[in-house]
């Protein structure tokens, strides 16, 4: 096992490398232009991790961590494109910098060689990972569009935003760990744990995200603060805010939620307020220590050494202490 910044660097020095010179060029340029990106590259460095905890050398995980990494940049691509968003990680979006159409259909050959990457495997591994795969990439979509009706809904509960985070954003994370388990041929208990494990840590850093987004460090943070608030997202925030709030509060909190002012730093400033007058701000702060003692609490299950459970609960409690 090799500190979490030697896998950052063998996923950074892997992309750098990784042959994508094909034509035509219209098509395979956005695919190498997301992934010059760069970004946190969590998942593929989980996969390595994962199948490293469990045994196998991380080289064997390499396709597996590819796989996931080219299918994370598809849903971006395409998760811009819905959004209109013009910025990716401070640069240009693949549909701003060429155009839709190209968006889409790289978007699409990305898909496809994400799938590409696990012919690399024996049959039944291919079969395993194959199989995690189309599970997990429906979920991604089935996320996605729950996203996308929660902004037209104004009952969304709890439950529901809990179940959109899982779908559109940790069950990735949990099949990236996964994926490193079935490349280990490790036991099916063992790989079903390292899924929990990533599954809940995955629903703990979206929840942070939804914090930090409004509570969190601009110099570090890496995009604008109170975005969320700016765009009237239903945030898990928002949605405890409305359950606590006072019938002055709530309508204070609905209100500011149908307005777009020219200047929002009033709005920003207001919802915060009432965020942490509500006690929602706490509440989701609970919410993100429950969800990683929950992963935490699956180590328990898995048979690996103490000092590989141990690194394991470091990851998670780093990635919790996280600013950015």
């Amino acid at each position: 096992m090799y500190p979490i910044s030697y896998y950052q660097d063998i996923i950074a020095t892997h992309f750098k490398a990784l042959s994508l010179k094909k034509e035509p060029r219209n098509l395979y340029e956005p695919i190498r232009y997301i992934l010059a990106l760069g970004g946190k590259r969590l998942r593929p460095v989980l996969t390595l991790m994962s199948a490293e905890i469990f045994g196998a050398d991380y080289k064997r995980a390499l396709a597996a961590a590819t796989a996931v990494e080219v299918f994370h940049n598809f849903s971006l691509i395409h998760d811009d494109i819905m959004d209109d968003a013009p910025l990716r990680r401070g640069n240009e979006t693949v549909h701003e910098k060429w155009n839709i159409n190209t968006g889409i259909l790289s978007g699409d050959a990305m898909l496809i060689l994400a799938y590409q990457y696990f012919e690399e495997y024996e049959p039944k591994t291919f079969r395993d990972l194959a199989q995690l795969f189309s599970k997990t990439a429906l979920e991604v979509c089935e996320g996605q569009q729950y996203d996308m009706d929660f902004e037209t809904r104004d009952d969304v509960t709890i439950p529901e935003y809990l179940k959109m985070i899982e779908y559109k954003t940790a069950v990735l994370v949990g099949a990236a760990m996964k994926m490193g388990a079935i490349v280990a041929q490790t036991s099916e208990e063992n790989a079903n744990s390292i899924y929990d494990f990533g599954l809940n840590l995955g629903i703990a850093f979206q929840l942070q995200d939804d914090y930090l987004d409004a509570f969190g460090n601009p110099e570090t943070f890496g995009k604008q603060l109170g975005g969320d608030i700016i765009e009237n997202k239903k945030t898990y925030l928002y949605l405890r805010a409305l359950e606590f709030a006072s019938a002055n509060e709530k309508e204070q909190l609905l209100h500011l939620f149908s307005i777009q002012p020219s200047d929002n730093t009033d709005k920003i400033n207001s919802v915060k307020h009432i965020f942490n007058q509500t006690g929602a701000s706490a509440a989701t702060q609970k919410a993100i220590e429950d969800y990683t003692f929950k992963a935490l609490d699956t180590l328990e299950k898995m048979n690996i050494s103490p000092d590989k459970k141990g690194m394991l609960k470091a990851f998670a409690e780093k990635l919790m202490n996280r600013d950015v």
